[in-house]
């Protein structure tokens, strides 16, 4: 059995163990999460249970990593189940190749330099536009908390969800609102005629590339065009005002993908299906309606993401495991 991580808080691992430069580190803190640690180890390692899959590498000190990694292999091995790990950076993906994973680029995420964005000049005039009808359409924003907007937040994710056909909401690598971690992220809402219509939720973002991370987001779906841009527009002059140096963007599976980002022994045929999801996968994931709204903001960083197998080859079986883990079918 794992040990608990009574001695290990997950949030100062996330906060002190930087290395692999995650940006999504904060979802570690989602309520369903387990983590995993051994006596006097300085990290946890972060995962779904009963699927077991692993969220980003451990986030351990550089001398625990590799014996995090290895107890927790053999822990889910001495289950009779099959380690998939997915949202690993760079880093964690050349280690894991090295301990006989094999490893791919599942994605990328994206991230804008803070100091130096504006929102000036032709390449963002269509942007200036939508979020200008917003405010023409009556767009208040203003940064709330969770707690005196629960029933404002609850009537939106109703909204939003009803227009998806009945859609689950994400879980495991989206956000979440609300909880303990609560208190570390920001919550910017936006109201028509004192009515609620759309929130961003930002999540803190540790390592060389601090700042926030646009992450959970949702509106009405009759809503005027440009909430969400509008809002995020204000955030980032917020932020901008407080001296952060990066907005991150978050994951998006199968984009970003590129020959150069693949490691020495990553699967072939998976490589293919990750350009044919991309390509064709939006009943899967609407990964290029993701994309198009990440790249209206010009992102300065693409950072590849990566997936890992405990076997010598990729396994599709293990790759639905991280969509069932989400939720998404």
């Amino acid at each position: 059995m794992p040990a608990t991580t009574a001695d290990t808080s997950v949030f100062e691992a996330i906060r002190t163990h930087t290395q692999s430069e995650n940006a999504s580190a904060f979802l570690a803190l989602n309520s369903g999460n387990s983590t995993f640690t051994t006596p006097g180890t300085d990290g946890v390692v972060v995962y779904l249970s009963l699927i077991q899959v692993q969220f980003g590498g451990p986030f351990a000190a550089p001398h625990a990593y590799d014996t995090l990694l290895d107890g927790f292999r053999q822990y889910v091995k001495d289950e009779g189940l099959e380690l998939v790990g997915v949202q690993l950076q760079r880093a964690d993906a050349e280690r894991y190749a090295r301990h006989g994973f094999t490893v791919n680029q599942v994605g990328a995420s994206w991230a804008v330099r803070l100091p130096e964005f504006s929102l000036r000049g032709t390449r963002f005039m269509q942007l200036r536009n939508k979020i200008s009808r917003a405010h023409r359409n009556g767009l208040v924003i203003k940064e709330v908390t969770a707690e005196d907007w629960q029933g404002a937040i609850a009537t939106i994710d109703e909204a939003w969800l009803g227009s998806k056909g009945g859609a689950h909401q994400l879980e495991f690598l989206v956000g979440q609102i609300g909880g303990e971690p609560q208190a570390q992220r920001r919550l910017f809402a936006g109201t028509i005629e004192g009515a609620p219509v759309a929130y961003i939720s930002y999540s803190p973002v540790y390592g060389e590339r601090a700042g926030w991370m646009h992450d959970l987001s949702r509106r009405v779906p009759e809503g005027s065009p440009g909430l969400m841009e509008a809002i995020n527009a204000h955030a980032i002059e917020v932020f901008r005002a407080e001296g952060e140096e990066w907005l991150h963007f978050g994951f998006t599976p199968f984009t970003g993908l590129d020959a150069s980002h693949e490691l020495e022994g990553h699967s072939p045929a998976f490589q293919w299906l990750m350009h044919a999801l991309w390509a064709e996968g939006a009943a899967l994931y609407p990964a290029q309606t993701q994309l198009s709204y990440k790249q209206k903001w010009a992102p300065d960083e693409l950072i590849p993401e990566y997936v890992a197998f405990d076997r010598p080859n990729a396994s599709l079986a293990g790759f639905a495991h991280v969509f069932r883990a989400c939720k998404a079918f």
